[in-house]
This record gives C-alpha cells, structure tokens and sequence, in this order.
C-alpha cells in the first residue's frame, strides 16, 4: 500500500475546505482513521471535492477495513485523475480484498472498440485538446498570412490544416466519450452481502448473490429497485440502498 499523499489542494472551492483537509491529514498521520474519516466527510457534505481529497478519504477507510467505501472513493478519485498511478495501484490494494470476483466479458462493436481509445482520457482532456489545436491554427494561419516566401506559406498551411483537423477529432471525441461515458451508472455495492433477485420483488427467487465492494453498472430504476448488470452480462435486481452510484 503505498504511503498517503499529502497534495495541498491549490484551488479549493472554499478557504475554510483546507484546514479541515490539514486536520484529517495529521489525524491520518498519527493513525487516528476514524477521525480522519469525519474531517473528510465534513468537506465532502459542504460539496468539496478534489481527486486528493477522495483519495486519502479512500486510504482512511482502507486502514480501517471497510472495503466497500474505500473503493467507492478510489474510484471517486480517479474520475477526477483518470492517469494517477497512485489512484490505480491503491484502488487494485482495495479490490483485491473484496470476495466477488467476476470477469469481464470483452465489448465488441466499433463503438466500443473506439471509446477503448478515446475513452482513456476524460472530455475534458479532449475539450482542452481542441482548444490548443485552435490555438496552434491561428498561430499557423497569422504565420501563413505575414509571411512573404512562397514555402513558408505552404508549411504555415499544411500546419494549419493539420491542425484545423487534429482540432475537429479532439472535439469529436469529447462529444463521443461525453455521451459514452453517460450511458454508464457505474456504483458499489455497499452491503455486506446481498441478494439479487430476478424481479423487482422481495418475493421474486434469488438471481445470485454479492458482496461489498463489488462494482456494476445500473441500467434501470424502478420504485426502491434499482436493475444492474456486472462485467459478465450477468442482471438482476438489488434494492436501492444496498449500493451507491458513483456519478452521483
């Protein structure tokens, strides 16, 4: 398990976010979990958030045994830092613990061979992808405009049409892995263990059965009822409490 990172948090929403985050950190330090826990949770009900914060929330609970929130807030952490190794490595400490282990089933489609792609780095890496290539058009089109030789206006050109169409791709794609990312309700499974029924009913046969800190995608609500699906295809329905949704 490798060590808590200390990140200050350089642009909190509010002033008041930081020393709370401090405090949890030294309690964290001196091994005091619990406490810990409530001065990041405090932040977190004053709608603060930062991919530091959920991530020494998620190594709190870790130390604390609780599987299912600290994979809840590892994966909280890295929506929001999509490519930091300490994310994923301590997010793989904290799976490893949970019973379930199921399997995913390879997607086919072109879809979803391209959101495989694309899908690696968030819209918003995309969005701002876009926004540098513009950038780099203007600069190829003022450099085409002013200059006076024949063959640097050619090679302002062909910059600039390269980078009009690396500019039309970045925004593609941010659209694609916006409305990609959307169909998914990914959530945790925050119960023990729980059973999934086959319908909508406490009366309805059990499907199978989960346990804490197992991962799936919700695709339907229905009163109380929330319908999911797991990595292998496999659906059925649990009730709403037993798990949370991460996109919430």
């Amino acid at each position: 398990m490798k060590n808590l990172v200390y990140i200050a948090l350089f642009f909190t929403q509010a002033l008041w976010a930081q020393p709370a985050f401090d405090k949890g950190n030294a309690l964290y330090r001196k091994g005091k979990y619990e406490e810990a826990i409530q001065q990041y949770e405090s932040i977190l009900k004053e709608k603060k958030q930062s991919a530091e914060l959920y991530f020494n929330l998620g190594n709190a609970y870790y130390k604390t045994g609780r599987i299912a929130p600290a994979i809840y807030n590892f994966e909280k952490a890295l929506q929001l830092n999509p490519h930091s190794k300490d994310i994923k490595t301590n997010l793989g400490f904290a799976q490893r613990m949970a019973i379930d282990d199921i399997k995913a089933v390879p997607k086919g489609g072109i879809s979803r061979l391209l959101y495989r792609f694309a899908g690696r780095y968030h819209y918003d890496s995309w969005a701002r992808a876009a926004v540098a290539f513009a950038s780099a058009a203007f600069l190829f089109f003022l450099g085409y405009y002013f200059s006076g030789i024949i063959s640097r206006k050619q090679i302002f050109f062909a910059g600039m049409g390269v980078a009009v169409a690396a500019m039309c791709i970045s925004i593609i794609f941010a659209f694609f892995v916006r409305s990609e990312a959307g169909k998914d309700r990914p959530a945790i499974v925050f119960s023990e263990m729980v059973s999934v029924k086959g319908e909508p009913n406490n009366s309805a046969p059990d499907a199978f059965i989960l346990h804490e800190g197992a991962k799936v995608n919700v695709t339907d609500t229905l009163d109380n009822w929330k319908k999911i699906q797991l990595p292998d295809d496999t659906e059925g329905w649990l009730h709403k409490d037993a798990v949370r949704e991460l996109n919430n």
